[in-house]
């Protein structure tokens, strides 16, 4: 691993003592490219799981009981996220490694992942399949803390946006690339997983590589005890109410987003009635990728140039609110990809203005990784109550119209939400 030595990768020991200074110099189209495609990278090897490999992996094992198998692997391993993450970013922060104290938790969190794909492809019961898919997990999220804090750490606010745009735009590029990998160019789940694990190491390597980081001298590291860090992960919300509103915020907003996309295979299958489910996800992620490309860099340059957040997250959750009703009162394929549009559009607006957001509200400059790690378990503890929630309302309170009703209503209550915080405009 090596740096650049270009001006905004700086990593010798002048820049030291600017390791936790508030960044002013603005970053390049190489290293926001770099940085994309590592983003891409963990969101592949997440999400294509979840909508595909799973689905089809347990549907295999245990036919009848597919629902209640995928809440249950899928829960755990977002157990796992929710714990994993934070720590992870809270041990980068004080990590005093001369490569940094993002990229080598990048590459470790990387190979760790791959490997527990690599074992989940592996897996006949269902018991081994959580066993992987939760290992699976524990990587990735390490490798999630590196990569969601270089943007706090390195990219002007007037810029974050705009960044945030292209990392959002790759988030949702990993679900049509996964998807398109794992339903038209391999055959068979264990390949799937096998060509996921290869690209997760090697999509990582461009930035882990080419772009250095300040190093943390270790006179700034404080000292370990063990009741401190295990306190520090509580993030009061009455000493910092932003931080504490930005993160119900998108913990609603992602709750939403869970419950509408976690049975996205069956519902397109017993539902919509649609004769190859695998296939119909693909399309429709194209479609909610292409709508979200279309959206998310225009909404992050207009974001930063108005120096305005809210707004865009309360307009973003009432478009995706809006494709949630959608698939709630129309279970047809014609209404599936009118819905994938909007949501697609509206998820756009949200990845860029969203992520800029929330590096505006980090109480300390010492703990972005672990302050995002608790961001971040927004993101993930969704993936745990998703399940909880969605299988009682699919069998006792409407079916997938129930579930895609409840999904509208958090989206928008959690949109709505973003106008407690004060300190952002």
């Amino acid at each position: 691993m090596r740096g650049t030595g270009d001006a905004h990768d700086p990593t010798g020991p002048a820049a030291a003592g600017a390791v936790l200074a508030e960044p002013t110099v603005p970053v390049g189209a190489g290293w926001t490219a770099g940085l994309s495609l590592a983003t891409l990278a963990v969101f592949m090897a997440f999400m294509t799981p979840i909508q595909i490999l799973l689905p089809l992996q347990l549907e295999r094992i245990d036919p009848a009981g597919k629902n209640t198998a995928l809440s249950l692997v899928t829960g755990l391993g977002a157990l796992v996220a929710v714990l994993v993450n934070p720590v992870a970013g809270a041990w980068s922060d004080r990590t005093t490694s001369r490569f940094g104290r993002r990229r080598p938790w990048i590459l470790g969190g990387a190979l760790a992942g791959a490997a527990g794909l690599a074992f989940t492809a592996s897996q006949h019961t269902v018991a081994g399949v959580a066993l992987g898919w939760c290992l699976a997990q524990a990587g990735l999220n390490a490798m999630l803390a590196g990569v969601t804090t270089p943007i706090a750490d390195r990219v002007p606010v007037a810029q974050r946006a705009q960044v945030s745009g292209w990392t959002g735009l790759t988030q949702s590029l990993g679900l049509v690339l996964g998807a398109l990998i794992t339903t038209a160019l391999v055959t068979g789940v264990p390949s799937g997983y096998g060509v996921l694990a290869l690209l997760t190491v090697g999509l990582a390597l461009p930035f882990v590589l080419r772009h250095g980081e300040p190093v943390l001298p270790r006179s700034l590291r404080p000292p370990f005890a063990p009741r401190s860090f295990a306190r520090s992960f509580w993030v009061s919300p009455r000493r910092h109410p932003d931080f504490g509103w930005a993160w119900l915020t998108r913990f609603l907003v992602n709750l939403g987003n869970a419950l509408g996309t976690l049975y996205l295979f069956y519902f397109l299958a017993d539902a919509v009635h649609h004769a190859d489910p695998g296939t119909g996800v693909l399309i429709l992620t194209v479609v909610y990728t292409l709508c979200a490309a279309l959206t998310a860099i225009p909404a992050g340059v207009l974001s930063d140039r108005v120096g305005r957040r809210k707004g865009f997250v309360v307009l973003s959750s009432l478009i995706m609110a809006a494709a949630a009703l959608l698939l709630a009162l129309l279970h047809t394929w014609p209404s599936a990809l009118a819905a994938a549009a909007v949501l697609g559009a509206g998820y756009g607006i949200y990845l860029a203005v969203d992520q800029a957001l929330v590096t505006q509200v980090l109480p300390e400059a010492a703990d972005r990784a672990k302050d995002l790690g608790v961001i971040n378990i927004a993101n993930s503890g969704p993936q745990v109550l998703a399940p909880a929630l969605a299988s009682p309302v699919i069998a006792h309170a409407g079916g997938y119209t129930g579930l895609y009703l409840t999904a509208a209503l958090a989206t928008l209550v959690g949109g709505l939400l973003v106008g407690r915080i004060r300190g952002v405009a």
